[in-house]
C-alpha cells in the first residue's frame, strides 16, 4: 500500500494540476503533492531500514536499500525543486515567456516526470523499467520545449532523437536478456523480474549477457549523458526551464545510472568476469575528460553546468565500473552529493539569468552586490561541485581516488587531469559572474532561497560527518551490488 500511495500521489497531483495548473495556489498544490511523495518515500525507507528488502504487488515491485535510497533522494529533490519553481515560474509567467496553457502543462508534466522516475526505480520488471524510462524521456522532451522558441523546439527534438535511439538500444538489450532467461524460466514474465534474474545470474548464458550489456551501455548510457551520446544534455539544459534542468541533472541521470548498475550486477554474475566494469570505466573516464575540457569553451551558464553534470556522471559511472567496496561506496555517495549540489547550482543559475535577462555569462556580473545570497549560493555551490573540502563531493571523490590508486594506479593521472581541468574551468567562468562589476541591466527578482540553503547545508554536513544511518544504508546497498 505504501508503494501504491507513493506512485498514486504523483498521478493524482498530475490530474488535478492539469486542470488547476495556472490558477491560484496551483504552485502550492505542486509543492504539496511533491511533499506528500517525500513523506511516503520516508515511510517506505524506514520499513526497508527496519525489516530489510521485500517484494510486493505479486512480484511486480521490489524494494531494497539501493532503490529506496534513490526514491527518497528523488522525492526530496523534486519537492525542493517544486518550492523553487513557485517563484521562478511566476516570474516567467509574468514576463510572458510561458502562457496559461504552458503553466498547466508544466505543473502536470512535472508530476508525471516524478512518477515515471519512481516507477523505474521500484519496478521489479525490466520491461516496465524500459517503459518508465521512455515515459520519463517523453515528459521531459515536452517540458524542454515549454517556451516554444525555435531553439527550445530544436533542443527538444535533438533530445528526443538521441535518447530515442538510445532507448531503442536498451530495448534490444532487454530482449537479449529475456532470451537468456527464457531457457531457465520458460515463457512468461518470470524471466523479466530482477529478483528472479539475480537468483540465477550464474546460470545465464554469458555470451548473450555480454552482448546485452553492450546495448544497455549504449542505451541507458545515453540517458546518463555519457560521451559520445551526450550532446542532447547541454541543449536540453540551456533551452528548458531551470527547474527542469535541476531535476534532469539531479534525478534523471541517477535513475538511468541505476538501471545500468543493475544490469552490470547480472552480467558480472553470468560472466564471472569484470568485462562490464571495464566498459563502464572506459565510458566514465572518457566522459570525465571530454566534459572537463568542454567546460573551458562554454558561454552559456546553464550549458556550463550541464557539462559539469556529464563530468560527474562520468565519475560515478567510473566508480561503479571500478567496483570494490570503497569505489562503490564512493559512487553511491557521489550520486547523492552531486544531486543535491547540482540542483542548488541550477537554482542560483536560474536566478542569475532572470536578474540579467540572459544566460550568456558575459552579461552576468556582480551577483554578490545585486543579491548576496544568490551570489554566495552560486560560489559555494561551485566550490562544492569542484570537489573542495569540507563539502561532500570531496569525500566521494577522495574515496573513488583512493580505490583507484589501489586497483588501477596507471589510470590515476588521467582521472586527476579531468578533475583539475574541470576545477580550473569552473572557477575561471564563475568568478567574474559572482565578483565582477554588475551590468546596468541587473534587476531585482524574487528568489527562492530556502532550497539553495537546504541543499548546500546538507552537502556540507555530509562532508563533515556522515551519519551512521546513511553509512549503514550504503553498506546494505554494497551487499546488493558486490557479490
Amino acid at each position: 500500500m505504501v508503494i501504491f500511495a507513493l506512485l498514486g500521489v504523483n498521478l493524482i497531483s498530475a490530474i488535478i494540476l492539469a486542470f488547476q495548473g495556472d490558477r491560484r495556489h496551483a504552485a502550492e498544490l505542486n509543492i504539496l503533492g511533491s511533499a506528500a511523495t517525500f513523506a511516503v518515500s520516508l515511510a517506505l525507507a524506514f520499513r526497508v531500514y527496519e525489516e530489510g528488502p521485500f517484494i510486493t504487488g505479486d512480484g511486480f515491485f521490489f524494494v531494497d536499500a539501493f532503490n529506496v535510497y534513490l526514491c527518497v533522494l528523488t522525492a526530496f529533490v523534486s519537492m525542493t525543486t517544486a518550492v523553487f519553481s513557485r517563484k521562478y515560474m511566476a516570474h516567467e509567467r509574468k514576463h510572458g515567456k510561458v502562457g496559461h496553457k504552458g503553466m498547466r502543462f508544466y505543473h502536470a508534466m512535472f508530476q508525471v516526470f516524478i512518477f515515471a522516475m519512481l516507477l523505474a526505480l521500484l519496478t521489479n520488471n525490466i520491461g516496465v523499467l524500459w517503459i518508465a524510462m521512455e515515459l520519463a524521456t517523453l515528459s521531459t522532451v515536452l517540458l524542454v520545449s515549454l517556451y516554444r522558441t525555435p531553439a527550445a523546439v530544436e533542443a527538444a527534438w535533438k533530445y528526443f532523437i538521441l535518447c530515442g535511439v538510445g532507448i531503442a538500444q536498451a530495448l534490444f538489450g532487454t530482449v537479449l536478456l529475456y532470451f537468456a532467461s527464457e531457457k531457465i524460466f520458460g515463457e512468461g514474465s518470470k524471466g523479466l523480474l530482477w529478483t528472479n534474474l539475480s537468483a540465477v545470474a550464474d546460470k545465464l548464458e554469458p555470451t548473450v549477457l555480454s552482448l546485452a550489456f553492450i546495448f544497455f551501455m549504449v542505451g541507458y548510457g545515453t540517458k546518463v549523458g555519457l560521451v559520445p551520446l551526450h550532446n542532447w544534455l547541454p541543449d536540453a539544459h540551456s533551452e528548458g526551464p531551470t527547474p527542469i534542468s535541476a531535476v534532469l541533472s539531479g534525478l534523471l541521470l541517477n535513475v538511468a545510472l541505476y538501471a545500468l548498475v543493475r544490469c552490470k550486477v547480472l552480467v558480472d554474475g553470468a560472466t564471472q568476469s569484470h568485462m562490464a566494469g571495464h566498459i563502464m570505466m572506459i565510458f566514465g573516464l572518457l566522459s570525465l575528460l571530454v566534459a572537463s575540457f568542454s567546460l573551458l569553451r562554454q558561454r552559456d551558464i546553464k550549458r556550463l553546468f550541464a557539462y559539469s553534470s556529464i563530468e560527474h556522471m562520468g565519475i560515478a559511472t567510473f566508480a561503479f565500473g571500478l567496483g570494490g567496496p570503497i569505489a562503490t561506496f564512493g559512487g553511491l555517495l557521489h550520486m547523492l552529493v552531486h544531486s543535491l549540489t547540482k540542483s542548488s547550482i541550477f537554482f542560483t543559475a536560474g536566478h542569475a539569468s532572470q536578474m540579467h535577462s540572459t544566460q550568456d555569462m558575459s552579461g552576468i556580473g556582480g551577483l554578490i552586490k545585486g543579491n548576496p545570497l544568490a551570489g554566495w549560493g552560486l560560489m559555494l555551490g561551485v566550490i562544492a561541485i569542484a570537489g573542495m573540502p569540507p563539502f561532500g563531493v570531496f569525500t566521494s571523490e577522495f574515496l573513488i581516488l583512493t580505490a583507484l590508486i589501489k586497483e588501477a594506479p596507471y589510470i590515476m593521472p588521467f582521472f586527476l587531469l579531468g578533475i583539475v581541468v574541470a576545477f580550473a574551468a569552473l572557477f575561471r567562468r564563475v568568478m567574474p559572474m559572482v565578483f565582477g562589476p554588475a551590468p546596468s541591466n541587473q534587476k531585482a527578482v524574487k528568489l527562492a532561497h530556502l532550497p539553495v540553503l537546504v541543499h548546500l547545508g546538507l552537502v556540507l554536513a555530509i562532508g563533515l560527518y556522515l551519519p551512521a544511518f546513511l553509512s549503514d544504508w550504503f553498506h546494505m546497498a554494497l551487499k546488493i551490488l558486490i557479490k
